[in-house]
C-alpha cells in the first residue's frame, strides 16, 4: 500500500505492508525497514526499489506490519540529502508507523546508512522498541575526511540535484561528523539490538560491526555471516537471522 509520509517541509514516498491476517489479532509490532545510500551514477532513482517486496516478505513471514520509504533525495520522495535530513526523515517514519491504527510498538531495521541511523534514532527515541542492523557503518569518518568529495559524489548518485544546496555547506559537512552510531549505541540498552555484518563485506568492513558491538558493552548481539558480503537482504541467511531476531520480540 502505497502511503506519503511528511518529514518537515518534504513528502516522502512510502509502502506499507500488513500480514495476511492484518485484521486478526491487535495490537500488532510495527517495523520501519530503512534502506541504504545509493550506489553508482544518477542511483538514487533505483534507491530502495527492492525494499517494498522486502517489506512484504517480512510482514508475511513475520506476521509484522512493516513500512518502508524513501529517503529524501531518493525515488520518488523529494528534497535534497543531508545526513541529518536523513535522521530526521527515520523520525517521521516512526511517527507516522506509530500512528497506524492497530500498531503497539515500533522496532526499527535497516540496511548500511539505514541501519546506521537507525541505531542513532532508536538511541534517542525511547518509543523505539529495539533495532536489527544490517551492514551498517559505526561512523561516517570517511564520508567527512573529504566531505568536498562526497558532496560531488552525492551529486553524481542524485540525491542532490539542486546546484545551490546545501545552503550552508560547513553544517552540511559538520553532520557527517557528529552522526556517529557508535558514539550513541550505549544508550539503546536494556532495548534488544541486532548487527548483522558479512564477514566479506568490502564495502563497510567487518570491524565496523565489531566495534559497535563493542561500545554496546556486549549488549548488542553480533552476527557475521560467512562468505557475505555488503547486500545482505539478498542474503537468506542474513534474512533468516533477522527473521529469527523479530520472532522473539515481545510488545
Amino acid at each position: 500500500m502505497h502511503e506519503v509520509i511528511r518529514s518537515g517541509e518534504v513528502r516522502l514516498s512510502a509502502h506499507l505492508a500488513r500480514p495476511a491476517d492484518g485484521a486478526g489479532a491487535e495490537p500488532r509490532r510495527g517495523l520501519v525497514l530503512c534502506h541504504g545510500f545509493p550506489a553508482g551514477p544518477q542511483g538514487a532513482e533505483t534507491a530502495g526499489e527492492s525494499y517494498p517486496e522486502f517489506a512484504d516478505h517480512l510482514a508475511r513471514e513475520a506476521g509484522w506490519t512493516v513500512l518502508t520509504f524513501n529517503f529524501r533525495g531518493s525515488g520518488e520522495s523529494e528534497g535534497q540529502f543531508s545526513l541529518g535530513g536523513w535522521l530526521d526523515d527515520v523520525r517521521a517514519a516512526v511517527d507516522h508507523l506509530s500512528s497506524v491504527d492497530g500498531v503497539g510498538g515500533v522496532w526499527l531495521a535497516g540496511s548500511s546508512t539505514g541501519g546506521a541511523l537507525a541505531i542513532c534514532e532508536t538511541a534517542e527515541d525511547q518509543r523505539v522498541r529495539g533495532v536489527a542492523t544490517l551492514a551498517a557503518p559505526a561512523d561516517f569518518a570517511d564520508w567527512a575526511s573529504d566531505a568536498r568529495a562526497f558532496l560531488d559524489h552525492a551529486r553524481e548518485v542524485g540525491v542532490i540535484t539542486d546546484r545551490s544546496f546545501p545552503p550552508d555547506f560547513d553544517r552540511w559537512a559538520g553532520e557527517l561528523r557528529e552522526i556517529r552510531p557508535v558514539g550513541v549505541i550505549g544508550k539503546i540498552p536494556p532495548r534488544p539490538c541486532l548487527l548483522v555484518h558479512g564477514a566479506e563485506d568490502d564495502v563497510v568492513p567487518p570491524e565496523d560491526a565489531r566495534l559497535l558491538a563493542d561500545a554496546s558493552e556486549g549488549h548488542a548481539e553480533l552476527r557475521l555471516v560467512n562468505g557475505a558480503g555488503h547486500r545482505l537482504r539478498h542474503d537468506p541467511r542474513a534474512v533468516a537471522v533477522l527473521l529469527g531476531w523479530l520472532e522473539r520480540q515481545a510488545l
